[in-house]
């Protein structure tokens, strides 16, 4: 499979601003963004943009470095732990900076079992719905424009038969059954917003999901991707088991997004362990065999998923070590120093898949230029004008 449905190859005109063409000149190309979405959790920039602290400026920086895409936490029971007072105006300041550096957000999620409001226990099941709906309402709503993008629903497939402890969304999808669910959560979110990106997100990649995803389609649920969570603490999934994954969610024709993805640079955990979140460590250390095998297994993986055709985004979960059960996932360590999957990434994001060229316009203001998809400065003569380029855009520019 190769790369080429990533990149731009037209025969594009070139004019200045009377329309006259730039005839025999020489065309400036530099990339400045991604089309496809580079992503990472961004939760180190809630404390930076709240303090402005060396250490996550340091982070922070880093981050930007690579990544063009970054997830916000919005679980319910962190987001509004007393009712009626969400933390609004934290998320909403850390989205505005994040996008004022041209980085797309998406918010994480609207509707869980997990981290639910406790609060919402005291109520029936038909004031919870209410109240769930109020708040996807109130998130989707307030943050139109600075967040368009959302996961909607979180891991439903296990959603029902959860038994971790009580909660008030299992006991809504026990009422309303999956799809039931997915459908009055998803109808509320694109009410709101009828433009966002609205994502169904499972680790569980069984048939499970799959007949959950069929079952949501044939309701009329308006997915816009289907988000996949790859948490590899138990060993890199490998090229074949990839494939197969990508082969059968691929079915539905929907946009691919990998949603949550995390693999180890340091002691892989036991294969026994049926819950990631039952291996509780002292500490968990990042060693070099690891890291050398951590950034060897991410470029296999990146290559994978940039080649298909339905894949748009791909997010690592953890930026720095120990962020999610004291795991060495990240990219940087817990000192805030290069991990060499940084390295290689950021070689591939901003090396080998960008372009940075010049093109020779003929008599009429003709060139052919070969790009990845995404946002330039073009500049010829000492002026420069930004656009972006992909498959759609038009065939003429002005400088």
């Amino acid at each position: 499979m190769s790369i080429k449905h990533r990149k731009v190859n037209k025969r594009i005109r070139f004019v200045d601003s009377a329309q006259n063409p730039i005839a025999n000149k020489e065309i400036n190309i530099r990339q400045t963004n991604h089309k496809f979405l580079f992503g990472c959790g961004a939760f180190d920039f809630i404390p930076y943009v709240k303090e402005g602290t060396e250490e996550y400026k340091q982070v922070t920086d880093s981050w930007l470095e690579i990544f063009n895409y970054g997830t916000l936490p919005f679980y319910w029971g962190n987001y509004e732990p007393e009712e009626g007072k969400p933390d609004q105006d934290t998320l909403m300041k850390t989205a505005e900076y994040l996008k004022s550096k041209n980085v797309k957000v998406k918010g994480h999620p609207l509707c869980w079992h997990t981290v639910c409001a406790d609060w919402l226990m005291k109520y029936d099941n038909e004031t919870i719905l209410k109240k769930q709906l109020e708040r996807i309402d109130r998130e989707v709503t307030n943050f139109k424009g600075t967040i368009d993008m959302w996961d909607v629903i979180n891991e439903v497939v296990i959603m029902p038969i959860f038994d971790k402890y009580d909660n008030a969304v299992t006991r809504l999808c026990k009422e309303h059954g999956r799809v039931g669910l997915i459908k009055k959560v998803f109808d509320e979110a694109y009410k709101c917003n009828p433009e966002a990106t609205l994502l169904l997100n499972d680790f569980n990649t069984s048939i499970n999901y799959e007949i959950l995803i069929d079952g949501c389609l044939n309701a009329g649920v308006p997915i816009s991707a289907i988000g996949i969570q790859s948490h590899q603490h138990q060993g890199y999934w490998g090229r074949e088991k990839l494939e197969e994954v990508l082969d059968r969610f691929s079915t539905f024709g929907l946009p691919i997004h990998f949603t949550e993805n995390t693999l180890i640079s340091g002691e892989i955990m036991p294969a026994y362990i049926e819950d990631l979140n039952d291996w509780q460590v002292e500490e968990w250390p990042s060693t070099p065999e690891g890291e050398e095998r951590q950034a060897r297994e991410i470029e296999e993986m990146y290559r994978i998923l940039f080649e298909h055709p339905l894949v748009e985004a791909i997010t690592t979960w953890d930026y720095r070590d120990g962020a999610w059960l004291k795991a060495p996932s990240g990219y940087i360590r817990t000192d805030n120093t290069l991990k060499p999957s940084y390295e290689m990434l950021k070689k591939l994001v901003k090396e080998e898949w960008w372009t940075n060229t010049a093109v020779t316009t003929d008599a009429e203001g003709y060139a052919v230029v070969e790009a990845f998809k995404g946002d330039y400065l073009i500049s010829a003569d000492g002026k420069e004008t930004a656009v972006s380029l992909t498959d759609d855009n038009p065939d003429m520019i002005t400088i």
